[in-house]
């Protein structure tokens, strides 16, 4: 009964992440003054979104306004220069430690090298990977749950596009 209801939830989930996904994009590659520019370009995309969820998203996201200095306020996105390295490092200890990924249904279980799961697990976390719930660690082995809606396939994407080492 609730497989149905099941789906359509899990499919409103990967919609909504693909659209955070395009909204991080447009704003990282363009200057972007105001909302109602925004939805043009979600539009154009294929997202018909009202302002008021472009709002969350915007909040969700944490995109702030800041000035150019001298002819208005543009959209930006929280990171910088710094973040970037800081997630390079993130990847690094993930590519250093993973040696295995299986799952059952949208529970996976990451085989590390031996003490290495604390610190693979903490840049999956930081990594802010939206498919992943959660994560508990042990010495070699980190416990995984995916969101609702989400699947073994949609993080091994992710994985391949922040992680290309990373194999099936």
């Amino acid at each position: 009964m609730c497989h149905a209801a099941c789906v359509h939830g899990g499919r409103r989930v990967k919609q909504r992440l693909n659209r955070l996904a395009v909204v991080k994009d447009l704003i990282g590659k363009n200057r972007i003054e105001n909302q109602d520019i925004l939805l043009q370009m979600l539009r154009d995309e294929g997202f018909e979104v009202t302002q008021a969820t472009l709002s969350r998203d915007l909040k969700t996201l944490k995109v702030g306004k800041i000035s150019d200095g001298w002819s208005g306020y543009y959209y930006s996105l929280p990171e910088d220069i710094l973040v970037a390295e800081e997630e390079k490092s993130y990847i690094q200890d993930v590519r250093r430690g993973i040696v295995s990924i299986e799952f059952s249904g949208n529970m996976g279980v990451i085989k590390t090298r031996s003490g290495h799961a604390q610190s693979v697990c903490y840049a999956l976390d930081v990594l802010g990977l939206p498919e992943i719930l959660g994560t508990i660690a042990g010495d070699d082995t980190i416990f995984l749950l995916l969101r609702e809606g989400m699947t073994k396939e949609d993080l091994l994407e992710d994985f391949r596009t922040k992680i290309p080492e990373i194999k099936d």
